[in-house]
């Protein structure tokens, strides 16, 4: 059965009300929740769906939120939403088994693509294998040098640092993610590196 209803963890109310209008006119139903540890309380008794949440929270993080959703078998394709210095952070959300992340600001149209995308996918770990080897594939196209700037990509690193690491500009740098993204026909920078870590890179 297809997967409906999308849960929103977030700490800041006028986010989980914007974000709960957008859904509601893109017809998605949702739920929201202060807290990760309001959200865990209610857990058991959800419908499989989508989980929307911010990495950054008092408390319970997003990143520990899907480490203890894992600990019970991570029923719920996960979207978390990050600042621009939170690369590293969402790239071990994506290692614990979030599905996407998405960066502030993030334009609506994005949000909802990756909502249907992760409604779409129904429950956690469909077709995973088929998957993994067309990403092998994938990644098999990209040149030495592009597959170190992409480890380092994965790492969370920024562009600065692996242009320091690898002796080239930044520019250059920018120029093997481009190629990066063409070869690998990723959408995004979370495709990269979901491709990346499906395929063990």
């Amino acid at each position: 059965m297809k997967a409906t209803d999308v849960y929103i963890v977030d700490d800041d109310e006028a986010v989980r009300r914007s974000l709960s209008f957008l859904l509601k006119t893109a017809g998605i139903p949702s739920h929201t929740y202060a807290s990760g540890s309001s959200f865990l309380a209610e857990e058991a008794s959800l419908a499989v769906g989508c989980m929307i949440t911010d990495l950054r929270m008092p408390g319970m993080d997003g990143l520990e939120l899907i480490n203890r959703l894992q600990e019970t078998g991570l029923r719920h394709a996960v979207i978390v939403i990050s600042g621009h210095g939170d690369i590293a952070l969402a790239v071990e959300a994506m290692k614990a088994g979030a599905l996407d992340f998405i960066e502030k600001p993030f334009d609506d149209a994005v949000l909802l693509a990756a909502v249907r995308t992760a409604l779409d996918r129904g429950q956690v770990g469909d077709n995973q294998e088929a998957k993994r080897q067309c990403f092998d594939g994938l990644m098999a196209t990209l040149s030495r040098r592009e597959q170190e700037v992409l480890r380092r990509v994965v790492a969370g690193l920024p562009n600065k640092v692996i242009a320091y690491q690898l002796g080239i500009s930044a520019r250059t740098v920018e120029v093997h993610r481009a190629n990066m993204m063409q070869k690998t026909r990723a959408r995004s920078l979370s495709d990269l590196v979901r491709m990346a870590l499906s395929a063990g890179v």
